[in-house]
Order: structure tokens, then C-alpha cells, then sequence
């Protein structure tokens, strides 16, 4: 568990330096750099929140996993679509920046993918391995 946490918040911040340092250069100044790793500073929390109450959720029975799937993806899009939304209309930095929207759009997909693909990881009875 602590080393699929440790996996989670690394890989965001290698993206956040693979990611942000180039377009940072490409173009879109300092700005891109902050953006990027406030996106993913916010969905990292729920990523989190989400990674723990998988792994919990995987050793229950199918029913708590079918309110994993469907609670854990809402409450995850709902705090980053309520932060991002109070960021974009009150943070004088971030106010009325389309480019910070789109940054947050991209952290949400790279931490869904990331959190998922680890949860699937965590599986012990997982289909695609063979088993039953």
C-alpha cells in the first residue's frame, strides 16, 4: 500500500518536471510550470483518498467495489471540477486563465490513469492474469 502511495505521488512529480519544464520553455512561461502542478496537487488528494479506499474496497465484496467505482470517480471529479472552479473564479493568479483549465484537465487524466492502472495493479484475482 505505502509503496503504491510512494508510486503515486512520485510519478506526479516526474510528470510535473517531464511535463511542465518543456511547455515552460515552449512557450507558456512560468505560468505552465504553477498550473501544471497545481492540477496535480489537486487531484492528488483525491487520488489518494481513492488509492486507500481501493485497496480496502478490493478485499470487500462486489458491491462495496461497484460504490468504489461509482462514488470513488465522483467525489474525485467533484473536488477537482469545486477547487478548480473556486481557483478559476477567486485566485487573482489563477482568474479567468483558459490555460489553467486545460493544465487541470490534463493532471486529472494522468492521475485517473495513474490511480487506476495501480489499483488494478493491487489485484490478486485479477481476470487478465488467468484467474477465475
Amino acid at each position: 500500500m505505502i509503496r503504491r502511495l510512494v508510486f503515486l505521488v512520485g510519478s506526479c512529480g516526474t510528470f510535473w518536471l517531464l511535463v511542465g519544464l518543456p511547455a515552460r520553455h515552449w512557450g507558456g512561461g512560468d505560468a505552465a510550470v504553477v498550473f501544471l502542478g497545481t492540477a496535480l496537487l489537486l487531484c492528488l488528494a483525491p487520488g489518494v483518498a481513492t488509492l486507500v479506499w481501493g485497496e480496502w474496497a478490493l478485499q470487500q465484496s462486489p458491491d462495496r467495489q461497484l460504490i468504489l467505482v461509482l462514488g470513488g470517480g465522483s467525489v474525485r471529479m467533484a473536488f477537482v471540477l469545486a477547487a478548480g472552479w473556486v481557483l478559476y473564479r477567486w485566485a487573482p493568479y489563477y482568474q479567468r486563465q483558459a490555460a489553467f483549465l486545460v493544465w487541470l484537465l490534463v493532471g486529472y487524466l494522468f492521475t485517473l490513469a495513474l490511480d487506476v492502472a495501480l489499483l488494478l495493479a493491487g489485484r490478486t484475482d485479477c481476470v487478465f492474469r488467468g484467474k477465475q
